[in-house]
């Protein structure tokens, strides 16, 4: 049997704890097998070992060789980032970022959360990248394609690491993270937010913790996430919301509930972004349609289509994130409206004058 082949394992259910059901194939392998029944329950019982044993997460220390990405996209706040993981654990199934693991040769399904990989030099590297005499400091953001503050980096620490590099360079960061694990790094954060160095994002999809355990398995719980933003501001630290992804007929009846939960817990902010399903994405989440909302899913897609120019993604700038077509413009409609009710007093604006670049290590020591 070819080692290198792929074998996507067609699941009857949802695997406890994982948001994608099964191994959707990368969009550049060249073969893939798919299981067929061969009449004596074969299938359904290899099937139920599958998910007896449910797939475990394993993680890859890589050595990157470069870690802050530049982009000019007209529609993205941040001109940089970095991310110290690849894939992420959280497991959230409309995640964007699942489709950056076909490059790796992986599944953008379950090997997306479950096959991780960590940037161990990813300090190391950004204080060397801060040093070059061209580095023009603006707001590096940090863990977007993946989050920063996923599980591993209870064990890991690489985004505080990243942290302590940007205090002590006086480098402005910001954040968006549905991680409980940022608020080990208060300390750090509120260091950074009195030179105002720092803003911070909480994403929050829905309040309802039956339908966040589905589509964001092993992300913090939203009223945790919740609290996350009132312990973020007691330490004196920006941070706002960002409702995202809004779906259609699953989570947006909750847009303006999550925009007043996050404004009593003094949320200064906030930001919503519609689902987005770029690449093998489309697969992932029919998948988790059909298993979750069967009756339901015929609808949510019409709906996403509609607003994507009867495709299930749009990818142009300025449409992607947010769609066009009447239900579009309700959504605009509700956001502005109830954050204009609701009395969002915005982010302080972070100074970029501080920036003193990293002195690299020199064996004959500082001189002067």
């Amino acid at each position: 049997m070819d080692s290198h082949r792929k074998v996507r394992f067609e699941q009857n259910a949802a695997i406890k704890g994982r948001g994608a059901a099964s191994r959707v194939p990368g969009r550049f392998e060249k073969r893939a097998a798919v299981a067929e029944d061969d009449g004596w329950d074969s299938l359904a019982n290899e099937q139920a070992a599958d998910l007896e044993s449910r797939p475990q997460t394993t993680v890859t220390v890589e050595r990157a060789r470069t870690i802050i990405s530049r982009n000019d996209s007209p529609d993205i706040a941040f001109g940089q980032s970095l991310n110290p993981y690849r894939g992420c654990e959280h497991g959230c199934v409309y995640c964007f970022a699942r489709p950056s693991h076909a490059y790796l040769d992986l599944s953008p399904g379950l090997d997306f959360e479950t096959r991780l990989y960590a940037k161990r030099n990813a300090a190391e590297l950004l204080r060397k990248e801060l040093a070059k005499p061209g580095h023009v400091p603006s707001p590096i953001a940090l863990g977007i394609n993946t989050d920063g503050w996923q599980p591993i980096e209870r064990d890991e620490g690489i985004s505080r690491a990243c942290l302590e590099v940007l205090l002590e360079t006086r480098h402005p960061v910001g954040i968006v993270t549905k991680g409980s694990a940022i608020l080990r790094d208060l300390d750090l954060l509120a260091e950074l937010a009195k030179l105002r160095l720092v803003h911070i994002m909480v994403s929050v999809t829905s309040l309802d913790n039956q339908l966040s355990s589905k589509l964001e398995p092993r992300a913090a719980a939203p009223h945790t996430r919740i609290k996350m933003i009132a312990k973020l501001r007691e330490a004196g630290v920006p941070a706002g919301v960002l409702v995202a992804p809004v779906i259609p007929m699953i989570t947006d009846m909750e847009l303006e509930h999550i925009l007043e939960a996050a404004r009593e817990a003094d949320a200064l902010s906030a930001g919503y972004v519609l689902l987005r399903l770029p690449h093998e994405l489309k697969e992932v989440w029919r998948e988790w349609l059909q298993l979750h909302y069967p009756q339901r899913a015929a609808h949510v897609m019409s709906l996403i289509r509609q607003m994507y120019g009867d495709k299930d993604y749009d990818s142009r700038y300025g449409v992607r994130g947010r769609g066009e077509g009447p239900f579009a413009d309700l959504l605009a409609t509700r956001f502005r409206k109830a954050k204009q009710r609701i009395g969002f007093p915005g982010m302080p604006p972070v100074d970029t004058r501080l920036f003193t670049p990293p002195r690299e290590d020199s064996s004959q020591g500082a001189l002067f």
